[in-house]
């Protein structure tokens, strides 16, 4: 899929493209491409002399070969974009960015929401873009907000598993679903992390290549400031996410206590009436105390293995060891 933007007043206005006639017609600022088949390759190449990467390209390139200058001038980025889906756990898509002829080609896999953002907020802002490089900064800009916005999400999520950690009966059931869900924002976090490195080192390229001019160079700094911001948001939520699974961990701990408590109590509370039973099956010379006769011997026996397992049940009872 192949997006055409062209710069009027200051807004990008989408061109449609059926054809490689209507995309020689136009003059773009940008061209984006989502998952581009051959033939739209052919037609960028073609058209404009510039030739995009392929997927595995994309995903393969070094860390350290991730902004590099071609041999034909044309300045090529990557940068990682982060993708929310609500089917399924969020990941981080790779963008190829290539600066050549006063002109902005990105190629992705994904419509990113970020892209989309920065389609809708231009034709709203009148004067906002004022070329490609305003465009690519756009993006970073936007970039930083949708992150800002994730972490929001992980902050109203940790709050529902911080009201289910701290109830009063927390089963083991609630233990299990609340470790799920902090792995997943501990996740997500990680990513917004990530995502946030990557963008910061984009930004600093275009900075120490003096590409941008002076209110460019602002808005970069102002970028910089922005994802700074967001670290000590990322580093709080590890440590609360920490706590939070500290606590749940603790929680489990206290409720196998119990079960341990209970078998514990029980054995002990069993002892007297095991020891009254030994002492007259093994030491009587008849089944029958003599004192007592047949008739009461045996309903004195249990009467007294029942006190004495009663009596230590009582005191424990008493020290609230039964709780």
């Amino acid at each position: 899929m192949i997006n055409v933007f062209v710069l009027q007043n200051g807004r990008l206005n989408q061109v449609n493209i059926e054809s490689r006639s209507d995309l020689e017609k136009v003059a773009p600022v940008w061209v984006d491409l989502t998952d581009p088949n051959d033939h739209e390759r052919d037609w960028v190449k073609s058209i404009y002399g510039v030739t995009l990467p392929g997927e595995d390209e994309v995903k393969d390139i070094e860390a350290s070969a991730r902004y590099y200058e071609a041999e034909n001038g044309d300045l090529h980025l990557r940068t990682d974009f982060l993708l929310e889906e609500d089917d399924g756990p969020s990941r981080v898509v790779t963008v190829a960015f290539i600066l050549a002829k006063n002109m902005l080609f990105s190629v992705h896999t994904d419509d990113l929401p970020v892209f989309r953002l920065v389609r809708m907020r231009a034709r709203s802002r009148p004067g906002s873009i004022a070329d490609y490089k305003d465009v690519l900064l756009d993006l970073y800009a936007t970039d930083a907000e949708y992150s800002a916005d994730a972490l929001e999400g992980v902050y109203q999520n940790l709050e529902e598993v911080s009201r289910s950690v701290l109830q009063k009966d927390f089963t083991d059931q609630d233990a299990a679903e609340s470790l799920s869900a902090m792995a997943r924002e501990e996740d997500l976090n990680g990513r917004i992390r990530r995502n946030m490195m990557d963008t910061r080192r984009a930004v600093s390229f275009l900075m120490r290549g003096r590409l941008l001019n002076a209110d460019q160079f602002e808005e970069a700094r102002q970028i910089l400031r922005d994802i700074e911001s967001l670290d000590g948001h990322t580093a709080f939520l590890f440590d609360k996410i920490n706590f939070l699974m500290d606590a749940t961990v603790g929680f489990i701990n206290i409720n196998q206590n119990k079960v341990i408590k209970i078998f514990s109590v029980a054995s002990v509370a069993l002892l007297p009436p095991t020891l009254v039973a030994s002492i007259y099956g093994m030491n009587m010379k008849f089944p029958e105390i003599e004192w007592l006769g047949p008739v009461l011997s045996y309903p004195y026996v249990v009467v007294l293995m029942i006190a004495s397992a009663a009596v230590p049940m009582w005191y424990f009872g008493r020290r609230g060891w039964l709780r």
